[in-house]
């Protein structure tokens, strides 16, 4: 029995489910989203709660079912709200720029790196070190977010990188001999 699939979506208002052949379109005051759907597995519209169920108890049915909601749910909350990432460059000289579509990315090579944003994503620039990554497909923020991260990961050591703003870098021990003593 699929605990996440069996959970009920609740559905905000102004969004609409329509089902399709395989797909779920989603439409929302931000935009609109389209989920798949396996075969087997079926929306149960009362409302504004929503339901999927399956049409048995086999393997693959209970794995698809939890896929699905959670998908679909991501839409709703995408379309409804919209998702967010936060990203932040820790290191003297670090810092980044947005210039039209592009993130341009002083990170202590010899050259800047230019990020092109794509379409479906919003950047934001706090300050030269915070940036904020705003849409409604909470894959594609995922990625971008991934792919900025990893122009420049955090090291272990200092700490120096793009990081996540939640996330926390555990830190090791620098060299704890003396300097200079030989045999």
């Amino acid at each position: 029995m699929s605990r996440i699939g069996n959970a009920p979506l609740t559905i905000p208002s102004g969004v609409n489910l329509t089902p399709q052949d395989g797909i779920v379109s989603v439409k929302g005051p931000l935009g609109e989203l389209n989920s798949p759907m396996p075969d087997g597995l079926k929306i149960v519209q009362e409302g504004a709660v929503a339901k999927i169920s399956r049409r048995d108890d086999s393997r693959e049915q209970k794995e698809k079912h939890g896929l699905a909601r959670a998908l679909l749910n991501n839409c709703i909350t995408g379309v409804s709200t919209g998702w967010k990432r936060n990203l932040e460059l820790i290191g003297v000289g670090y810092r980044v720029q947005l210039k039209g579509s592009e993130l341009v990315f002083s990170l202590g090579y010899s050259h800047e790196i230019k990020f092109p944003v794509p379409e479906g994503v919003k950047a934001q620039i706090a300050d030269q070190t915070k940036i904020e990554l705003t849409g409604i497909d909470k894959q594609l923020i995922g990625h971008v977010a991934s792919k900025i991260r990893a122009l420049r990961p955090p090291e272990p050591y200092k700490g120096k990188g793009i990081k996540y703003s939640d996330e926390v870098i555990r830190r090791k021990a620098g060299k704890t001999g003396k300097a200079g003593k030989g045999k």
